[in-house]
Formats: structure tokens, sequence, C-alpha cells
């Protein structure tokens, strides 16, 4: 489809659940036309049903399904593209550095920084076009400090942080901005219950005690917030955690 003057067009990775289910929704009702990706087609069927999106389903570790996704993005939206939300990621395995799965590092370092990587290469090009576009990173509070137990994943998510910054260096010129956003605790239907192996006991226990958690709506919220803020305004980095998180190892949980 080609643009006119007032459409936006936004592809969001990692779209089947969570935060990524919940931005597609949020964009939506902003009036983004949007191109929900992730690697379970059933899930996007259903977000494409609710909300009207598009839908592609890639495997974004897989060089040839990023490719793919270029050629969608040219085709459905004429190649101008307003905003990227790199979304897909995910933590997996509690274990220290001395124990941790070498396999465990190697897949999320594949989903959080080089499927980031793969994306924001592809649709560069179609973000500069027009009048300019967003690459926003979704990273996390892990990115800014380490815990026990969170070797793996504090190191990917640093290391997204560290691509977002650079890119925004090597970008100083160009009409693109690029955006963070870095939530803290947010209970997701998902994300801890892998985190743990399907350990749904351990995945509820990250939560206990803890009064609201962040949600995805919440996180969508921030990204619809800096997506639509004027073109001169640029959001390098928005920390948000729950109330009763203070710090990533300070938090507030009340007897259960």
């Amino acid at each position: 489809m080609s643009q006119d003057a007032t459409t936006r067009t936004a592809v969001v990775t990692g779209a089947s659940s969570g935060i990524g289910a919940a931005t597609v929704r949020r964009l939506r009702a902003e009036g983004f036309e949007v191109l929900a990706v992730a690697r379970r087609a059933d899930r996007l069927a259903a977000l494409a049903e609710e909300t009207g999106c598009s839908t592609h389903v890639a495997d974004l570790t897989a060089q040839a399904d990023v490719d793919a996704l270029r050629e969608v993005v040219r085709e459905r939206f004429g190649g101008d593209l307003t905003a990227l939300v790199n979304n897909a990621g995910g933590a997996f395995g509690t274990d220290t550095v001395e124990g941790g799965k070498v396999e465990d590092w190697q897949r999320m370092f594949d989903v959080n920084v080089l499927a980031t990587l793969r994306v924001t290469q592809a649709l560069l090009p179609a973000l500069r076009a027009g009048t300019g576009g967003d690459v926003l990173v979704m990273s996390s509070t892990a990115a800014r400090i380490a815990y026990e137990g969170g070797g793996g994943y504090t190191a990917a998510k640093h290391a997204e942080s560290v691509m977002a910054e650079t890119l925004r260096l090597e970008l100083a010129g160009d009409p693109v901005r690029v955006l963070e956003v870095a939530p803290g605790m947010v209970r997701t239907e998902e994300f801890s219950l892998n985190r743990t192996g399907g350990d749904a006991a351990r995945a509820d226990a990250v939560y206990a005690g803890v009064r609201e958690p962040l949600v995805a709506e919440d996180v969508a919220d921030c990204v619809a917030w800096m997506l639509t803020r004027p073109r001169h305004v640029n959001v390098d980095l928005l920390v948000v955690r729950p109330l009763a998180q203070a710090a990533q190892h300070k938090v507030v949980r009340e007897q259960v």
C-alpha cells in the first residue's frame, strides 16, 4: 500500500503475546497501520481478528525470514515505514555464570541482540524514507545493572542497549529517531514462565507479594507516547518500573 501524509505505519516484533501484543493493540488504537511479526501463526491470527492489524510469521533469528520481512514491508507500506518496535526477546534460565548453560546464553543473544540487529538493518531504508521514522528498542532495567542469576540476560540486554546508543550516534543527522524503553518488573503470561523452563510455581514466586507489578499495557502506553511525540523530540531512554520496585534489587513485598 502507498501512504498518504497522515498514515503512520509500524512493525512490531515479538507480537504474539505480552508487551508485543499489547503494543499492537495500542498502536492500532492510535491509528497506526501495524504489521505484527512473530513465530506463532495462531496467535497472530487471533490478534489480527481482534485489532485489524496485518501479520507476518517469521523467526527473526533466521536471516532468510528477516529478508522476507523486508519485502513484506515494501509491498504493504510502499517502503515507507514510520516505526519499528524491536520487542522480540526473552530470558532463559536463572543459573549463575559459573553454572550457566552456553546454549541458554546463545539463545538470549540470538533473540535479544542479533534479531534486533538483523531487523533494524533490514528496515532502516524504509525508516529513512519520507519524513523519517523511529527505531524503538525494548530493553530492560537488566540493561542498566547486573544481578545474581541473571548473567546471560543482563549481558544480552546490556548489548542491546549499547546497540541503540551506538545507532543513535551513527544516525545523527538522519531523519531517524532511536528510542529505548527499559521496563522493570512486568507481569505477563509468558516471560517468567519461559525463564523458569515452564515451572509455574517458580514463575509466580517472582511476583509474590508485589503490589501491582507493571502489566504489558503499561509498557505499551509508554511506547505509544514515545512514538507520538513531535519529530524534534527524541526520548533517548525511558525507564519504567512499578512503584513497589525501587531498584533491580529493592522490591517491596507484602505478606501473602
